[in-house]
This record gives structure tokens, sequence and C-alpha cells, in this order.
């Protein structure tokens, strides 16, 4: 972490205020490299994976230019995946809960589009959203963007890989040519920087080449050779290892389900992400493995993005990443934060090529090792501790955190050390609790009230 305290930047005494009470007290390296220049107005292009910090650092910018008595749309934020732009929303939010009025409005595709046109029609400051839908509501006259100061693509180079180019340059092409533009990227592939030249404005070059200490993080890697010794390798990695948290990335939705259906078969705690899902699946899928209901979760890059999970454990990469910078973010997701963390990935013959990329882009050798012998096979798999209930209600109906730790806890309830993480969503709840008090803790939300209402719980399984 870079020392370089927020305090040395031209932040308003309420931003400042505000970052100390969340615990911001020194810069990551990509917040000291790229805040004083967009602070000062400059286009900027970041470079760097999840966990660096990043948003924090376009979303101080933001609300430094941001005019709150004007209530015109001055910012728009593009992100490729719906939990992405509300991770991004919800941490702008938090960083401007001491200005007063800012409306931040969250609009992505896939969620019900009346409620986005009501929110639209009252106004907002800053706009989150997913390409497709944002260019919907531009199409049809809903947005205006004459006052916008401040543009920021963020992971756009998986905005290309989903096929958002032209979806992003039909919005680009509506917002005024004068304004600041962010672009922030894991990689950067020649199809961003001929992006960049052409919607940026000398923009200056931020990059970070990683957040985590590579100490941190063991990489071993395993020479198989066909689908079934692959598979295999995944379970004996996971039985000798019993990872509290293992994310496993393939490279095809083809993948994800072979692997989560032979996983699922010999009774591993799993879950998978992907593409089709409806967006309560993937709201469900993204909660149970945050709260350590699921301990392995399966998804291919894309479906990953925006996954914020603390001290994960082990990353297993089923397949190897055709990009070397891409396999850097994938194990830089597990051995964060001073935790030790272990990355597996398996290779064939074939894939020989992909081995000595990465062993060049991260300029380490890279021999093969054994896998765990066969006995491992007839151990059980680990399970997680927690399981997660479902409540029906949510912000809409006024339900908070408060509200159902305290119809959990109370007379003759669970005790407070067995609940887990409780996230809350528009018209829906998650919380975590311990699995040996899982009936109990389901039978307290169902027979008690919370805002003077009972809601329906179910517990997910």
């Amino acid at each position: 972490m870079s020392q370089s305290p927020f305090s040395s930047l031209s932040l308003s005494p309420a931003l400042l205020k505000n970052l100390d009470s969340l615990g911001y007290t020194s810069m990551t390296p990509i917040q000291a490299q790229s805040l004083p220049l967009m602070l000062q107005g400059k286009d900027v292009i970041g470079q760097g994976k999840t966990g660096s910090g990043k948003t924090a650092a376009f979303g101080l910018s933001i609300l430094t230019n941001l005019n709150v008595k004007r209530f015109r749309v001055q910012s728009l934020v593009l992100c490729p995946t719906r939990e992405l732009a509300d991770q991004v929303a919800k941490e702008i939010r938090k960083l401007a809960r001491t200005i007063h009025n800012i409306k931040v409005l969250t609009l992505c595709g896939g969620m019900p589009m009346g409620p986005q046109i009501g929110s639209l029609e009252h106004g907002a400051h800053i706009l989150v959203g997913t390409p497709g839908r944002i260019l919907d509501h531009l199409d049809k006259g809903r947005i205006d963007l004459s006052e916008l100061n401040t543009l920021v693509l963020d992971e756009a180079d998986r905005m290309l890989d989903m096929g958002f180019q032209d979806a992003m340059e039909a919005i680009i092409q509506q917002a005024p040519a004068e304004r600041q533009t962010l672009l922030f990227s894991a990689t950067f592939p020649e199809q961003i920087q001929s992006i960049s030249g052409r919607i940026m404005r000398e923009p200056t070059m931020v990059k970070v080449e990683s957040t985590h200490d590579s100490v941190s993080i063991h990489q071993a890697f395993y020479k198989v050779e066909g689908n079934r010794e692959r598979l295999e390798a995944v379970k004996k990695l996971l039985l000798a290892h019993k990872p509290e948290s293992t994310v496993i990335f393939c490279n095809t939705k083809r993948e994800v389900q072979e692997v989560a259906d032979e996983l699922y078969h010999h009774g591993f705690s799993v879950i998978d992400l992907h593409g089709d899902l409806e967006q309560r699946e993937r709201n469900q899928s993204l909660v149970q493995f945050a709260n350590k209901s699921i301990s392995i979760l399966i998804a291919t890059d894309v479906a990953a993005r925006g996954l914020d999970v603390d001290n994960l454990d082990m990353v297993i990469n089923y397949q190897l990443s055709r990009d070397p910078e891409v396999h850097v973010h994938r194990i830089g997701r597990t051995g964060r934060a001073g935790n030790k963390g272990l990355a597996c990935s398996l290779f064939s013959e074939k894939d020989a090529y992909r081995v000595a990329l990465i062993d060049e882009y991260m300029d380490i050798p890279i021999s093969p090792v054994g896998l765990p012998e066969d006995d491992v096979l007839s151990q059980e798999p680990y399970q997680a501790a927690m399981v997660t209930i479902e409540i029906a209600g949510g912000k809409k109906q006024k339900v908070r955190a408060g509200d159902i730790l305290g119809a959990l806890t109370g007379q003759n309830g669970i005790q407070g050390k067995q609940v887990g993480k409780i996230n809350l969503f528009d018209m829906r709840s998650y919380v975590a609790v311990e699995k040996n008090v899982a009936k109990q803790a389901l039978k307290k939300l169902e027979s008690g009230k919370m805002k003077g209402r009972n809601f329906r719980a179910r517990i997910l399984r």
C-alpha cells in the first residue's frame, strides 16, 4: 500500500471527514497515481485489477466534480455486469454519505423497466449502468447527457468481451465533447488502445502491476491429459486442501456446467455462475458464496467480474486463460490483505504455449508438480458451516439489517455470533446462519414480525 494520505489531496473537508470515518487513510497505489491527475480534470487510463481501489479513485473524482444544486446527470459510469454496477453504485453512495441530496441511480438490463423510468423522471446526478440498458433509455429520450462532465468506462476490456462495443460507442456519441473521460481496465488489448485514442483527450496512463504481494500466493501447476484426468485433478486438490472458499475458473459455459455437475454428484458444496442465469439466481449464487454458505464457485471470467469475496483460500484454473494478464487477474483474487493464498493451474501438452506466456509475463520459472495421491479421493468433501435464509422483503419494504438481526436474536432466538452476513436487495433479503441452528432461525423469522408485519422465509438449498 502507498503511504500517501488522502489528506494530501485537494478534497473537500466533507469528503475527507467521511474517508476518515470509513477507515480510508492511506491511498492504494492506483489511487495515489490516478487521483491527483483526475482531480486536475485530466483524462486517465487506469490499468489495475479487482481490489486495487479504482472504484474509490474515480468515485472521489466524480463527487469532487459534482454540483449538487444542479439536479442533472453530471456523471455516467458504464460497467459490464449488473453485479459490478451495483457494487460501484454502493461504493459511490458510501463515499458521498456526508454530502446531502446526491442521487445515484443504477440502470441495468435484466431488471424491470418501469421503476427505472419512474426514477429517471425524478432526475439523478450520477448514473451507473450496463451499456445496453443505458442506450435503451437514451434512445427513448429518458436520459439527457447535455450536462455530463465525467464519463467512466469501468472494466472496459470485459465490456468489449461481452459485445458491448457498439452500444458503448453509441452512448459516447451522445455525450458532450467537452468532458473528462476515465477508462479502467484489468487488461489493455488493442481494441482498448483504439477506443481510447478516439474518445479521450491526451490521456495519462496509470498502471499498477499487482495489488497483491506475490509471496502471499503460492502457485502450483499440474500437468493433466484428457478431460477425465482434469476433473479428477480438481477433486483431488479440493479434498487434499479442504479450502473454505474456492473459485474455479473455466473458459466456457459448457465447462462450468460440466465441472459443477461432476462436483455436485460427488457431494461437494458447489454453485455455478454464468450468463444464462436470471438476475435473482445470480444474486443468490453470489450471496451464498460470499457468506460462506457455499464453499466452491465455478465461473467464467466474465461471470466472475464484480465478485468481491474476502479471504478466498484457493483459485483453481480448470483451463489456463489465453491471456497471461487474465491469469494474474484470476489468481490475484486469493492471498489478499496479507492472507496466504493458493492458486492451482491445470494444463495439458497442447497448453505449453500458454504456460510459456505466463512464465514470461510473471517472470517465474514454471515446473509441473505432482497431484495429491489417489487415496485422498476416499475423503469426505468440505461442507460449508453456514446456510442462507431468503426473506421475502427488502429495502422497498424498509427492512434493515438490524431488523433481521433483532428478529433472529430476540426472545428464545439464536445467538448473535451464530448469524453471518446479511445482504439487502430491493425486494428480498438474505441472512447466513450456522447450519445447526438453521431450522430454529427460520422459525423465528416466520413467526416473528419486522416493521410490524410477517415476512415469508425459506432456506436456500
